[in-house]
């Protein structure tokens, strides 16, 4: 299991399909990753959706990761937790979390990367990577030279999260992401399963071009 292709959930962008739904027709579409995020959700109904999406992504044989929350993201059976600059410090999530348990990092720079990769993250993202209107606090994109000197920074598996298209994907996996995260371009689709299908061709064409 990888990260080639990590669907973000969000049910606003997703047309008002429960995260269950979009977790099943994103792995149905050969998501490798699904990651449930909700800031507005109270603990009990985000443990409910985790729930459901560890049921889906288990039969699918697909990571399944929970954003911020590493006491859902354990209580439910996840492989992972996401944690970004406000949340838990990964040294400590690190303590808390089973041997073999996964914990990303949202980074910004090579510094942070580099940080992150010290303190025990199994990979980092580079948060956003390009504008989005899907994260309202995103902040400006840093652009594929950051990303490829993040590459250059870090030996984890690296993820492009934010702005991720059709039109931009080859250019990311061109400089050395590992993987790329999305939200609009996949769960913002009429056909989820279809856009991650499409999604997962481009990405193994791009790998088999950088090879």
């Amino acid at each position: 299991m990888g990260y080639d292709l990590y669907v973000v959930t969000d049910e606003k962008i997703g047309r008002g399909r429960s995260h269950a739904e979009l977790a099943r027709q994103a792995v149905a579409g050969g998501a490798d990753a699904v990651q449930l995020r909700d800031k507005n959700l109270s603990g009990r109904d985000l443990f409910a959706a985790a729930l459901a999406i560890r049921e889906i992504t288990s039969d699918a044989g697909a990571l399944f990761i929970v954003n911020d929350r590493l006491d859902v993201a354990l209580a439910a059976g996840a492989d992972g937790v996401h944690l970004g600059a406000g949340d838990l410090p990964i040294g400590r999530a690190r303590r808390i979390a089973p041997p073999g348990f996964i914990i990303g990092a949202s980074v910004g720079s090579t510094a942070t990367a580099a940080r992150a990769a010290a303190e025990g993250a199994d990979y980092v993202a580079l948060s956003p990577t390009f504008a989005t209107n899907s994260k309202d606090d995103a902040g400006p994109g840093h652009g594929l030279a950051m990303l490829a000197a993040v590459r250059a920074a870090v030996p984890l598996p690296l993820v492009a999260i934010g702005g991720i298209t059709v039109a931009n994907i080859a250019d990311v996996i061109a400089v050395g992401a590992d993987g790329v995260a999305v939200i609009s371009a996949v769960v913002g689709k009429d056909d989820v399963t279809a856009a991650a299908r499409d999604l997962r061709a481009r990405i193994a064409a791009a790998k088999a071009k950088r090879r």
